[in-house]
């Protein structure tokens, strides 16, 4: 089970327009602050760990809801 975990954790990634997609967020969930969406390439983990504590989600629930805003691939 662990290494499922870790898998996942890996294999985030923010794709698209993080600015589009952050105001769509703040929208949605007002508690949501510009330092809780501070995104920097590589550290997806920071942003959802700040997410995760500001809407008090688990980590799953908060990459769905990220993974929803963005564009498709493929």
């Amino acid at each position: 089970m662990e290494n499922s975990n870790k898998k996942t954790e890996e294999s985030f990634k923010i794709t698209g327009n993080w600015e589009n997609q952050s105001k769509e967020l703040k929208s949605k969930f007002s508690q949501l602050t510009d330092a809780d969406l501070k995104f920097e390439t590589g550290k997806e983990n920071d942003l959802l760990k700040r997410v995760e504590t500001r809407l008090n989600k688990k980590r799953e629930e908060v990459i769905n809801i990220i993974k929803k805003g963005q564009p498709r691939v493929g």
